[in-house]
């Protein structure tokens, strides 16, 4: 029988939360130590109502660790490794992708070859989509699953702007007509470093292929005099001529709302019509996406090399790769986050979970396709933002 046929009809039959752990006796609320960013109201109350769900379903404890910098995390559980704690750690599940992915594969600190065993790991199809199994082009290998996916939107006041750029060089004009009012964080920043990987692939085209291989010296320097002949350029016309930049991706929603800027950017699209709505930002703000590409990924979770409840952490994941809760963390009131599902494969029930009828007028139109850009391998992150100092860096 086609192995994929056999699991799509398995996952149809049979109850989607169901794992090899649940039905066993997990012990009295066994503790699941979850350590992701806690940088997002929406994001926390979207854990917080998963929390409720596994304790209610599951007799699972699940603690929210509120993160400012996952690399935190990381650091935690190489350290408890280098202190001999193999089996008591204090990181359990953890919310990874790219370069902190990638340093605790390097370091062995993830669990292996387990994602496989979630049962709903098979709804998304990793046999047809390679996203669902490889991180900024590092190959998981069973060592973390998907939950959601990403990808970069723009926002702008259609009060004051009519027409928004629609491609990294629009962007450059739309900067020259509207001095002062468009910046990006510091690349020490997730959205500073996002926005200048979106630059290096959209003004690279000649290079692209570069940027998804490991990096060397060598093409470092195909990629970045296009790059920083662009930014020599925009510096001068971004908010404070350049010479003040935000630290944090926040900054840039609190300028927004302020009107000193008139377009800003995210890689959470929910998050700009939820802020409207709070009245952060003006009712006037539009999101769109970027015609030329929109910088894209898949975000994951991984369970710790040394997490004592395995069996309770992998009911956690699964829960989480659940129709239900997929569908939940797709409501535009909750998250916003897509789903890593793969639609085909789920029944007609699960399918109307992700049906929804409410429109926001700020919110990001999806029936609007644009082209996505792949994460560049993970080795790009630090390179770029090294050369960014480099060349920048004196000034902050």
């Amino acid at each position: 029988m086609n192995p994929e046929v056999q699991t799509s009809t398995r996952l149809k039959d049979q109850p989607q939360n169901q794992s090899p752990a649940s039905n066993q006796k997990l012990g009295d609320s066994p503790t699941v130590q979850f350590h992701a960013w806690g940088g997002s109201a929406q994001v926390n109350g979207y854990i917080q109502w998963v929390g409720q769900q596994v304790s209610n379903q599951y007799n699972i404890t699940l603690n929210h660790v509120k993160l400012a910098d996952t690399s935190d995390a990381v650091s935690r559980v190489l350290a408890e490794k280098a202190a001999g704690n193999n089996n008591q750690g204090s990181v359990n599940l953890i919310w990874i992708n790219g370069e902190n992915f990638a340093a605790m594969k390097r370091h062995d600190l993830l669990l292996k070859d387990w994602a496989d065993s979630i049962p709903n790991f098979a709804l998304t199809n990793p046999s047809r989509n390679p996203a669902m199994i490889t991180d900024f082009g590092i190959a998981t290998e069973g060592q973390e699953a998907p939950w959601g996916k990403a990808s970069m939107v723009f926002y702008y006041n259609n009060h004051f702007v009519e027409k928004p750029p629609l491609n990294v060089h629009e962007l450059l004009t739309f900067a020259k007509q509207y001095p002062g009012r468009f910046t990006y964080p510091l690349p020490n920043d997730y959205l500073g470093i996002s926005f200048l990987k979106y630059a290096a692939i959209a003004l690279n085209e000649e290079h692209q292929y570069l940027l998804y291989q490991p990096v060397t010296d060598t093409a470092l320097a195909k990629v970045t005099p296009a790059l920083f002949k662009y930014l020599d350029t925009l510096h001068p016309l971004m908010y404070k001529q350049g010479d003040y930049m935000v630290r944090q991706a926040s900054q840039l929603q609190r300028l927004m709302g302020a009107s000193e800027l008139l377009l800003a950017f995210s890689f959470t699209a929910a998050e700009i019509p939820s802020a409207v709505n709070r009245f952060d930002l003006p009712k006037n703000i539009r999101t769109y996406a970027m015609q030329d590409g929109s910088l894209a990924n898949v975000h994951f979770i991984g369970i710790t090399y040394n997490t004592e409840n395995v069996a309770a952490a992998k009911q956690v994941v699964n829960f989480l790769l659940s129709p239900q809760a997929q569908a939940k963390k797709q409501q535009l009131t909750v998250w916003g986050d897509d789903s890593v599902l793969d639609f085909s494969l789920l029944s007609a029930n699960d399918k109307a979970l992700f049906k929804s009828t409410s429109h926001h007028a700020s919110a990001l139109n999806k029936e609007n396709t644009v082209p996505l850009f792949a994460e560049p391998h993970s080795s790009w992150t630090d390179a770029i933002r090294r050369a960014w100092f480099a060349r920048y860096g004196e000034r902050f």
